[in-house]
């Protein structure tokens, strides 16, 4: 009884922590020339944005309650609240979803990973590249960083810690464990940012930029961009993370056999395996190709995608309708990103944008862009995901750091970059961080000070490399 009680308290105090920010705004009187409704919107917005964080209800069900609010509240109109779920972009990340399922179905993704480890994993540093590797490979085709370390990634490295009896409970967990927790998310987080399919909010990211800078940026040109920063992060961060936690063991012999066994259990390629293969090759080449050689919409690609699966009977309807995380990503993100879209055209983020370049236009463009990179970055802190961080505050940004004349390329770009790197402060940044901290192989504040460290280093590389390779590339 005294629990229910104490889940009943905690459930309250969650509601009126959400309803309370919508009344916190509209206590306030709405900027010159922003619509009544305009200023609803607003605050519907940010009780949605407040409410996925602090979960009176899952994020899913909360931003499903924000999309009808914004009706019932006079803010938009019926047409205009569901428009977002015909965009594009959303049916795009909902097939990237799909797509993962397949890879997960047909254990390919299991085998790359295994495939790794028999290569390089007799030492624990190779072992930690083998699978930072997989992870690696998998993000260029696969846009979820969920489906790519639970699916694959996770249960082999809980599998080879078990191995050399490292255990999250019995004071062994610094024999491996430890180090390869902290490591392996640590890394996630930078491969997320080195592809545009790394994870799921980079897709909107992209649409966000092209409607409110107008550059297009594509598969190619966000590696391209990215990929010799992220090489830098890929070796800083794995030599901080061996210093601050370093594993006792050095020599993981194991984790070869152990991978030599597993593949023997798999056996020889599937044709189910095969057929993935060449559907996730095939969706990659239109997806970098895409304005070269053909015009065909990203989100319809990822679709025929899918439909080669159900052809090729890898996948079947069952799959699809049973994969409930894609759907509640479907309701979150169509319902938040035509929030997003609607309270941009709103004059709302040029109110913020002048109101921002006010503080920071005696200061130049480079120390406005630089502070307002940083008051971005370390936002994260407040926020559980990449998704609801980048709705609620990327456009904005960008039109501040804009307004302060900063170079438009330069500035999408860092910001574009940072939204993923910030996931890696905390144990709830993005959704595989309570996942691999809810093994209890790495303490709260081990994993707190690994992310600050991790982001300070992130920052210099991304900060300094970075914008001179975006300079050399033509990006400002």
């Amino acid at each position: 009884m005294g629990d229910n009680g104490s889940i009943k308290r905690r459930t309250l105090w969650r509601w009126l922590v959400t309803i309370g920010s919508g009344l916190a705004v509209i206590a306030f009187p709405a900027p010159a020339g922003i619509a009544p409704e305009a200023w609803t919107l607003f605050a519907v917005f940010i009780a949605t944005i407040v409410g996925s964080i602090v979960q009176p209800l899952t994020g899913s069900a909360m931003v499903l309650l924000g999309v009808v609010a914004t009706v019932l509240f006079g803010a938009l109109k019926p047409a205009e609240a569901l428009k977002g779920y015909a965009e594009p972009v959303v049916w795009l990340v909902l097939t990237a979803f799909f797509l993962s399922v397949g890879m997960i179905k047909t254990g390919l993704g299991r085998r790359i990973a295994l495939q790794f480890i028999r290569l390089i994993g007799r030492r624990t540093v190779g072992l930690s590249y083998a699978l930072i590797g997989t992870d690696f490979v998998l993000a260029s085709m696969i846009p979820s960083n969920a489906a790519r370390n639970v699916g694959v990634i996770l249960p082999i490295a809980r599998s080879i810690c078990e191995t050399y009896d490292s255990r999250p409970d019995d004071g062994t967990a610094g024999r491996l464990g430890t180090y390869l927790m902290s490591l392996l998310y640590q890394a996630d987080v930078i491969i997320c940012a080195t592809f545009i399919t790394g994870q799921a909010s980079n897709i909107i990211i992209a649409d966000l930029i092209q409607k409110n800078a107008g550059i297009q940026i594509g598969y190619l040109g966000w590696f391209a961009a990215a990929i010799v920063p992220s090489v830098l992060s890929l070796i800083a961060v794995p030599y901080l993370v061996s210093r601050m936690s370093p594993p006792e063991i050095k020599e993981t012999p194991e984790a070869e056999r152990f991978a030599t066994e597993e593949l023997k259990k798999l056996g020889s390629v599937k044709r189910g395996e095969w057929v993935m293969l060449l559907v996730l090759v095939g969706v990659v080449v239109m997806w970098t190709t895409k304005d070269h050689l053909h015009s065909v919409d990203t989100a319809i690609v990822a679709m025929a995608g899918i439909c080669g699966l159900l052809i090729g009977k890898v996948i079947d309807w069952r799959d699809l309708m049973g994969e409930h995380n894609a759907w509640s990503v479907f309701i979150w993100y169509g319902g938040l990103v035509n929030m997003a879209a609607q309270l941009s055209s709103t004059g709302l983020t040029k109110v913020f944008a002048e109101s921002m370049g006010g503080y920071t236009s005696a200061m130049g463009w480079v120390a406005a862009l630089a502070i307002l990179a940083l008051v971005y970055f370390y936002a994260h802190y407040l926020f559980a995901s990449i998704t609801a961080h980048v709705l609620a505050m990327f456009v904005p940004f960008v039109a501040a750091t804009l307004t302060a004349g900063a170079p438009a390329g330069l500035a999408v770009l860092l910001l574009a970059y940072f939204s993923n790197l910030n996931a890696g402060l905390t144990h709830y940044g993005t959704t595989p961080a309570p996942i691999y901290f809810g093994t209890g192989y790495v303490s709260l504040q081990t994993w707190w000070k690994i992310g600050l460290a991790a982001s300070v280093v992130n920052i210099l590389i991304w900060g300094t490399v970075g914008v001179a390779w975006w300079k050399l590339l033509g990006w400002w």
